[in-house]
């Protein structure tokens, strides 16, 4: 992974749910069905370099089967 998460997630925010989801039954193929949902929070991440930063990050999550793919998408600092 290009980054390890420093800490816990604030500001949660769900952005879709179920079928809203693109790409859904990809999920459901990979990890069991289950109610998806895609978030977004803010945390600190580690690159590579060693850098610590503030990071917008999107993932999604089932109940039972936790956080999947977990993205950087922004530095909010």
């Amino acid at each position: 992974m290009p980054f390890e998460i420093v800490g816990e997630i604030t500001q949660i925010q769900t952005i879709a749910v179920g079928s809203s989801i693109r790409g859904l039954q990809r999920l459901r193929r990979l990890y069991g069905r289950g109610r998806w949902r895609k978030l977004r929070g803010v945390a600190l991440v580690r690159l590579r370099s060693g850098t610590i930063r503030k990071a917008e990050l999107h993932w999604y999550e089932a109940h039972g089967i936790g956080r999947k793919e977990i993205k950087r998408k922004r530095y909010v600092d």
